[in-house]
């Protein structure tokens, strides 16, 4: 039985990245070993999109698919407010047919996507 999923982020620098994932977006985390975090997110859902081409990347040997991620919000405009109070720059909002959708930086200079989904979401539905 599927308990969970672990999300890897390739990061260029990730040291900080993870400080940044603790302290600016109060993620909560295990330590791993090492000073390794492993952050708990909030609750996720997944969708299949298709490719535009690119290598898939190889993670322990094998190929797996490639992902993209974007942590989703109820309220974007104060979701920005928040992240801004904590020196967090937002990309300009860009409407899409799924959502409100911007982006925030990493210290690390890598980017996650942030959006309000105009879309049904997956978020409340029960295990089976």
């Amino acid at each position: 039985m599927i308990t969970g999923a672990h999300v890897l982020l390739y990061s260029n620098d990730p040291e900080p990245d993870r400080t940044f994932f603790r302290d600016v977006l109060k993620l909560r985390s295990v330590d791993a070993g090492g000073g390794w975090l492993i952050f708990k997110l909030p609750p996720a859902e997944v969708a299949f999109h298709p490719s535009e081409g690119g290598a898939e990347p190889v993670h322990a040997s094998h190929p797996l698919l490639g992902g993209v991620l974007y942590f989703m919000c109820d309220d974007l405009s104060a979701t920005i407010t928040s992240l801004k109070a904590k020196k967090v720059r937002c990309s300009r909002v860009m409407a899409a047919p799924w959502g409100k959708v911007t982006t925030f930086k990493l210290p690390s200079g890598g980017k996650i996507g942030l959006y309000q989904p105009r879309h049904p979401t997956a978020i409340n539905l029960r295990s089976r």
